[in-house]
């Protein structure tokens, strides 16, 4: 027995299922990858020391290792699913049967397609052996871009559209990037704003290999960036439902729309690829099944927006809606819940007192029309909601961050905001990643939800409206009733008007106005655990102290310009 074959025995002897109760089917995953791991660093430390370098036979010995972890792992699958009641991983999640592996066609097997879930389970595609993925089709989208570096990424036949920045004449534009690319350019008013959204839309062709073998069984699935979910065709195309407007393929079909993809949709056909498994936008809402998308889409679309059919649509206002549907809005009177607010982001903007209280209507879940049934006067002069917290790196953190203030060159606040009269410096807390010494450019919102009721007496627990704030009353004391819960947004959105809009005009006839395309994602929390896991800072934020400053970038011997 090779020195790799023991301790991949004892490492498995180490985790029988006796040992320590069940596992799961995530625990025995991670089990697979550690027993593999391990096995690969000792085949490594035995090629150092020249033990296999000349030897194929020993090469085969761990490849035969490998698949034997393999077949044990799967064994293990099928007795877990088996317990909980779950498809056999043999039978009905198998895209390919072993039978049809080896040339055999399985009759129950080729009865399933993808649309009946032979490559999916839960939303989670299960890829078998001797099938691969191609890249039929993709729609990308960045502020930021460099199409050459990307376009090394992809083979060069695989038709994409990259949704950029406009000129700085804001026009809208379609034109061929590169070959069998097409950069498009949604409308930017005056060229003012930025299309700053961030996507990936990727249709995959499954196909028979290895290469050169017949096309066995060849199928367009979408795979969604960032949640982690291919999407099975539908077995038949649904009609379009021109009355959507709430549903995860709407919204997204909204978006492709505001930012110009049609038109280049229409050049690319013309051009070289008459085939696109996508040839209108309503296609994304008919052909594919949507189903395990248990997110909230929030888009923020640019420009001028009036009337309630389109101002809920979009920005700020769009959020309340996605809290609203998730069940978490705050109410009113002795019975509304409070929400606290932990807003990351790369870039500061010029805050008012009426801004923030806007936004934090909206993000009660409460009406935007009860907020413009108030007096804008009254508006104006609300204090600013201690329960709003301003993620930002302080001038210390920056400089004790893994490049220091080198690597602080994307991060943006003026130093004539900090300064301003009412600008609200105490709402400011320090933004420390999970990940260490390394600066984030994470756009971020985690939405705390607790119900508190003032106390009179002795209580079990009490804890202060707001232990953080040095503003709050020390004196009044709450009793947490209903705790733990809230949502979480990620996304391009940073915290400022730009990118979540400003409402003017009355609550008959509202006009909400946004600089930035943005789109982001807002999905439930169940408790602190699952907010503590997700946020991608550090929890609970330091607040600022009276020796802080903020980052500001142009004050830094790196980012001042240099002298004529």
């Amino acid at each position: 027995m090779t020195q790799s074959s023991r301790a991949i025995a004892l490492s498995l002897q180490e985790h029988t299922e006796s040992s320590s109760g069940p596992i799961t089917l995530n625990e025995d995953e991670a089990l697979f990858q550690q027993q593999l791991q391990h096995a690969i660093e000792i085949s490594k430390a035995n090629v150092q020391r020249g033990e296999l370098a000349q030897s194929s036979a020993s090469t085969n010995t761990f490849l035969s290792e490998r698949a034997q972890l393999e077949k044990e792992r799967r064994e293990r699958q099928k007795r877990l699913r088996k317990a909980q009641g779950l498809p056999d991983s043999d039978d009905d999640l198998r895209a390919v049967s072993d039978e049809e592996d080896l040339g055999q066609p399985n009759a129950k097997s080729s009865k399933l397609g993808p649309s009946q879930g032979s490559f999916f389970w839960d939303g989670e595609w299960h890829c078998q052996k001797f099938w691969a993925i191609d890249i039929a089709f993709a729609i990308l989208s960045s502020f930021a871009l460099d199409i050459p570096w990307i376009y090394s990424l992809f083979d060069p036949s695989s038709p994409v559209i990259v949704v950029a920045q406009p000129d700085s004449n804001g026009k809208a534009s379609v034109k061929n990037a590169l070959p069998n690319w097409i950069k498009t350019t949604p409308f930017l008013r005056g060229g003012y704003g930025c299309m700053h959204m961030k996507f990936m839309l990727v249709c995959i062709a499954m196909h028979r290999s290895p290469a050169g073998s017949r096309l066995y069984r060849k199928s367009h699935t979408v795979r969604l960036a960032g949640h982690r979910k291919y999407l099975p065709p539908l077995p038949k195309e649904a009609p379009f439902n021109r009355q959507d407007n709430e549903s995860f393929p709407s919204v997204m079909k909204r978006v492709l729309d505001a930012v110009n993809v049609l038109p280049a949709l229409s050049t690319m056909l013309k051009q070289d690829h008459p085939n696109l498994p996508i040839k209108t936008t309503e296609q994304i809402c008919t052909r594919w099944d949507w189903s395990n998308v248990k997110v909230n889409l929030v888009p923020s679309i640019a420009g001028k927006h009036e009337g309630w059919p389109n101002v809920i649509l979009t920005g700020h206002v769009r959020l309340m809606k996605a809290v609203r549907y998730m069940g978490f809005r705050t109410g009113k009177g002795s019975k509304e819940k409070t929400l606290e607010l932990e807003c990351q982001g790369s870039s500061i903007g010029s805050y008012t007192t009426q801004w923030i209280n806007e936004f934090y209507h909206s993000a009660k879940g409460e009406s935007a029309e009860d907020w413009l049934d108030k007096p804008k006067s009254r508006r104006e002069k609300l204090p600013y909601p201690v329960e709003v917290k301003v993620l930002f790196p302080t001038l210390a953190t920056i400089r004790s961050s893994q490049h220091g203030e080198r690597g602080g060159g994307n991060l943006f606040f003026q130093r004539s905001y900090w300064e301003g009269k009412k600008f609200p410096r105490q709402l400011f807390y320090d933004s420390r990643s999970k990940a260490g010494k390394t600066l984030m450019h994470t756009k971020m919102i985690v939405g705390s939800i607790s119900q508190k009721v003032a106390t009179k007496g002795p209580q079990k627990e009490v804890i202060n409206i707001d232990t953080d704030s040095e503003d709050s009353d020390s004196g009044e004391e709450v009793e947490v009733v209903d705790a733990n819960v809230g949502w979480i947004y990620l996304g391009s959105h940073n915290f400022t008007p730009s990118a979540w809009g400003t409402l003017s005009g009355s609550a008959f006839n509202p006009i909400m106005n946004i600089r930035n395309y943005e789109l982001g994602i807002v999905l439930p929390l169940k408790d602190m655990a699952e907010v503590d896991n997700l946020a991608c800072f550090e929890r609970p934020p330091r607040k600022y102290g009276p020796d802080d400053s903020p980052w500001i970038q142009e004050e830094s011997i790196y980012f001042k310009p240099r002298s004529s």
